[in-house]
C-alpha cells in the first residue's frame, strides 16, 4: 500500500473493528455481568466515530483507486457486522497486491 488513502482506509478498518470489540465487551458487561453502562457509554461514541471514519475513508479510497460501485457497496456493507471491515480490507489488499506479483513474475 503506497498511497495515503489506502493507509488511512486500513487504519479506519482496523479501528472500526477494535471499536466493535470494545462496544461488544461493554454490552456484555451492561446486559450480562454487572448491569453497568460505563462500557457502552465509553465505546458507543468511539465506535460511532470510527464507523463514520471508516465510511469516509472508504469513499476516499474508492475515488483514489477508481473502485466500482459494487466494491463500494460491499465495503459499506462490511461496516455493519462486527469485524467484517478487517476481512474486507484484507481482501482489498490481496487484490491490490496481485497485479504487482503478476508483473514481477514476468520480469
Amino acid at each position: 500500500m503506497d498511497n495515503k488513502a489506502a493507509r488511512v482506509f486500513r487504519f479506519a478498518a482496523i479501528g472500526e473493528a477494535c471499536s466493535w470489540l470494545g462496544l461488544l465487551v461493554g454490552m456484555f458487561f451492561k446486559y450480562v455481568v454487572v448491569e453497568n453502562e460505563i462500557g457502552v457509554k465509553v465505546f458507543g461514541p468511539i465506535h460511532g466515530a470510527m464507523f463514520v471514519a471508516y465510511l469516509v475513508a472508504l469513499a476516499w479510497v474508492t475515488v483514489k483507486e477508481r473502485w466500482g460501485l459494487a466494491r463500494l457497496a460491499v465495503g459499506a456493507a462490511a461496516s455493519i457486522p462486527p469485524f467484517t471491515t478487517l476481512l474486507f480490507e484484507l481482501w482489498v489488499e490481496r487484490r491490490r497486491a496481485r497485479p504487482a506479483e503478476a508483473l514481477a513474475g514476468r520480469a
